[in-house]
This record gives C-alpha cells, structure tokens and sequence, in this order.
C-alpha cells in the first residue's frame, strides 16, 4: 500500500502544482496570458514537481505518477501486471484530488476554475493545432520522455541524479508542448481536469490518453531492441 500511496501523493502535487501554475499564469491566455515567461514557468513547475516527488517517493514506488511511465516498466519487464493496474488507479485518483484542491481554490479566488490547465486541440489550443497534429505532437514529446526516463532509471550510476534529468526533461518537453496541446504526456494528469471541467475538455481527452500511451510503449520498445545484447 506504501507503493500505491506514495503514487497517489505524487501523482496529486504533480497536477496541483503543474496545472495550478497554467491557472495562476494563464499560460497563452489572450488577454490575462503571460506568454513566453508563462510557458517556461508552467514548464518548470512541472518538472520541478517531480524533481521535488523522485527525491521522496523515488526509493518507495519509483515515482512514476504518470501511467504512461508505469506502462513503459510493464513492457520492460519492471513490474508486474498488478502493480501497473494499481498504479494507474492510484495516479488517477491521486490527479483528481489534486484538481479537487486547485478547483476549491479557484472557486474561492478571482482565479475562476475555466481551464485548470486542460489540454485541447483546435480552439483549444493556443496556435489551432488539429486533432492530428495534436496526436502525433503527444507521441513524440512522450517518446522522448519515456526513452530518457528508461536510459536514466537502467544505470545505477545515474541513479543520483535521475530525479534532475527527468524533471528537466518532462520541463523541456513542456516548453514546446504547452502553445501546441497544453502537454499532456500523462494520461493521469489529463483526465483529471477534463472530468471537472465536462464539455469540449472531456470530449477531446481520449487524445491526451491514447497518444501518451502509444507514445510510451513505442519508447520501450525501441529502448528494448537498441538495448538488447547481441
């Protein structure tokens, strides 16, 4: 329980402190947006969450709080079939009452609870980019963070510093990521505020919980084979 606990906590400082960032900024919002500062601040408040999260969860459940993650450790053999359903379940649980406290928040601020930092494509997005741009956007920034977690995580000698590289990179990736699609890359963190929200949010969310995956499991499969001793 320890494991799914932790995975539970992780998964909701994540999504708090990520989405509730796109909140306080408003991200490319015309009118009340930021633009580039609010990005990269978005972008760092995600990656410092699981910065913050590998150092104190890390030794406890490995700090997924990301399905896509744990899916990426199922097809390479590094947990059971149980675990990674008990995981997802626990990262899903753990991204809606992190949007359960930024929406209480919202709705006791001037803040307003209109987005909590939803992804979309469409009018959704902050440049129009369609559905299929949106997807194809999602499998290649969750490729290249599922591939780099999986290089960092197999070298013990890296083991110290892994927390810090995946941060950055989930940072990285959210750079380019948040004017397309809002960023995704974790299916957890995207049904999340599309379940508060309803609507065009709940009708688009299957994109931003298939590509991730198909995302993860391209990266661990290409880990695997380039990997894998002759």
């Amino acid at each position: 329980m320890k494991k799914y606990l932790s995975e539970f906590i992780g998964t909701a400082v994540l999504v708090l402190f990520g989405c509730g960032t796109a909140v306080v900024t408003g991200g490319l919002t015309a009118g009340t947006g930021i633009g580039t500062f609010g990005v990269l601040t978005i972008a760092m408040a995600f990656g410092l969450s699981i910065v913050a999260m590998a150092y104190v969860i890390g030794n406890i459940s490995g700090c997924h709080i990301n399905p896509a993650v744990s899916l990426a450790m199922l097809i390479n053999k590094k947990m059971e079939v149980k675990d990674f359903i008990l995981y997802v379940v626990a990262q899903v649980l753990g991204a809606i009452a992190g949007i359960g406290l930024l929406y209480a928040i919202g709705s006791n601020s001037n803040l307003g609870v209109e987005s909590l930092g939803a992804n979309g494509f469409g009018a959704a997005s902050a440049v129009g980019l369609n559905m299929g741009g949106a997807i194809l956007v999602e499998i290649i920034l969750t490729f290249v963070f599922i591939y780099t977690i999986l290089g960092v995580t197999s070298d013990e000698k890296k083991g110290s510093v892994a927390g810090i590289v995946i941060g950055l990179t989930l940072a990285f990736v959210h750079i380019i990521g948040i004017p397309l699609t809002g960023t995704s890359v974790n299916p957890a963190r995207s049904l999340a505020p599309a379940i508060f929200l309803g609507g065009e949010a709940l009708k688009q969310v299957w994109v931003f919980i298939v590509a991730p995956f198909i995302g993860s499991a391209i990266a661990a499969f290409t880990y695997k084979f380039l990997n894998k001793e002759d």
